[in-house]
């Protein structure tokens, strides 16, 4: 179990904190602490907080995390900023929400990297560290193990994004779902994931479908099968899938292959490694796909027969 370590300093915003807890105390696999330079921290919105004054033995696996706080009242003395520096540099990953930025910049850890906070601080940061490049309009930004997010509820993306990379997207999506918030990726990536963009709607059924298909997309699927667990028919389940996400299931399933495969080839994998890894027997279909996904047209012929497998592909 990994260890999700939030640094607190007087006059924190309780969003910025309880955001990013409640997505990893949803999660799978984390243990929560909380440390500060006093035992009680008082938060902006006036409830006082309880923190431990000793930082616990961190590992390389464990994540530090610093919320914002309101402007002109946050501030950590040197042993906190080093201790922050001191988990990077054995491997850590340290984020910030909204000013907590600040404090990455005082720990050294901004210089030449990109970074984000809070649209009203953002001139400040680029003033005070002016080694850092301070990106506008995007809600996170990850440059290595240094991750910062734009501020407030900007922190809940920043933590999904974190248990989407360790889980996988579909655990970041019933996180999501679980929390009924909508979550986007950062400026670099599509802005948005097929995953959350079609949970838009009150169908359960579609709900229960669509868990399934994102917990098994790169393999097979039968829209029978999909259909008897739902208990509805095939002909109903399309005809309800459709109304509630805006496609059809096959279409859903190409769309996160796809966006998975790009997320891949990003990350240095060949368009065939990436193509198998999600279930594409080869790569053509995945580069046929990858022109038409971004296009709101249905796929021409696109049908979804009875009892058939799923991919218009006989090997995927």
């Amino acid at each position: 179990m990994s260890r999700v370590l939030f640094v607190l300093t007087p006059q924190v915003h309780l969003l910025d904190l309880a955001g990013p807890a409640q997505v990893f105390s949803t999660a799978p696999g984390y243990h929560l602490e909380y440390v500060a330079e006093a035992p009680t921290v008082p938060t902006w919105q006036g409830v006082a907080l309880q923190a431990s004054v000793t930082w616990p033995t961190l590992s390389p696996e464990d994540l530090v995390v610093v919320p914002g706080w309101r402007d002109g009242y946050g501030y950590f003395g040197e042993p906190t900023l080093s201790r922050i520096a001191a988990h990077h540099a054995a491997g850590g990953t340290v984020a910030s929400v909204c000013a907590g930025a600040d404090a990455l910049g005082r720990a050294g850890l901004l210089d030449g990297r990109r970074c984000t906070t809070h649209h009203d601080l953002q001139e400040r940061l680029a003033r005070g560290y002016p080694a850092a490049t301070v990106l506008r309009d995007v809600l996170y930004v990850m440059d290595g193990r240094v991750v910062t997010s734009a501020g407030i509820a900007s922190g809940i993306d920043l933590a999904l994004h974190l248990v989407a990379l360790r889980h996988g997207p579909a655990v970041a999506a019933r996180v999501a779902r679980e929390m009924v918030v909508y979550a986007r990726r950062n400026g670099d990536s599509q802005q948005d994931s097929a995953m959350l963009r079609h949970r838009g709607h009150l169908s359960d059924v579609v709900h229960r479908v669509q868990d399934r298909i994102d917990s098994a997309y790169a393999q097979p699927l039968l829209l029978s099968d999909l259909a008897t667990g739902a208990g509805v028919s095939e002909r109903t389940l399309t005809r309800l899938f459709t109304a509630a996400t805006g496609c059809t299931p096959l279409r859903y399933q190409q769309v996160l292959r796809v966006e998975r495969a790009e997320h891949l080839i990003g990350h240095g994998s060949t368009v065939e490694a990436a193509a198998r890894a999600v279930g594409f027997g080869d790569a053509r279909m995945l580069r046929r796909l990858r022109s038409r996904v971004s296009s709101p047209a249905p796929f021409l012929g696109e049908r979804e027969r009875p009892g058939s497998a799923w991919s218009a592909h006989p090997r995927s």
